[in-house]
């Protein structure tokens, strides 16, 4: 079941990360070229390919999902509060749903060391607590670039 979800991730994640298109005229086939930038590389933890290690966490439905709608949107709340402040605390890179009603409900790139740090944070999950979502962990590697994400995303996001 886990290669299934894989290799759309890993397109999805390429075409976020891919270089932008000039929009000159002579030059709109060609990618623009950057400079390598040491200080970024660093704050990223990026190796010398600009990658790093993340652990994503698979969300997953959980057994206890009968709830009434106020402590489903209760729980919800406090989920999404959960997300917030692992992402200002700079441990999650990336998070989000996924569309539909499947089993799979969504991911979580963790800006961590180890499977252990990564189930630590998973745990402080109130929808976890609950049982209403549990959490399968993988090892990734991918772009350093993804440590970027929460920053763009705040400056395009109208709704906090």
């Amino acid at each position: 079941m886990k290669a299934r979800f894989l290799p759309p991730l890993l397109f999805v994640v390429t075409a976020l990360l891919s270089t932008c298109q000039p929009q000159g005229d002579s030059e709109a086939t060609a990618p623009m070229a950057a400079e390598y930038d040491s200080i970024k590389a660093q704050q990223f933890g990026a190796d010398d390919f600009g990658m790093r290690k993340y652990v994503i966490a698979f969300l997953k439905r959980g057994p206890n999902r009968d709830l009434s709608p106020e402590k489903a949107n209760e729980l919800q709340a406090a989920h999404m509060k959960n997300i917030g402040e692992m992402a200002d605390a700079g441990k999650l890179a990336l998070a989000g749903p996924f569309f539909g009603d499947g089993d799979l409900r969504g991911l979580y790139f963790f800006n961590v060391e180890s499977l252990e740090e990564a189930e630590a944070l998973t745990n402080s999950d109130p929808a976890i607590k609950a049982g209403s979502l549990e959490m399968e962990l993988m090892e990734w590697y991918g772009s350093a670039a993804l440590m970027e994400v929460n920053q763009i995303h705040s400056t395009l996001s109208k709704v906090k």
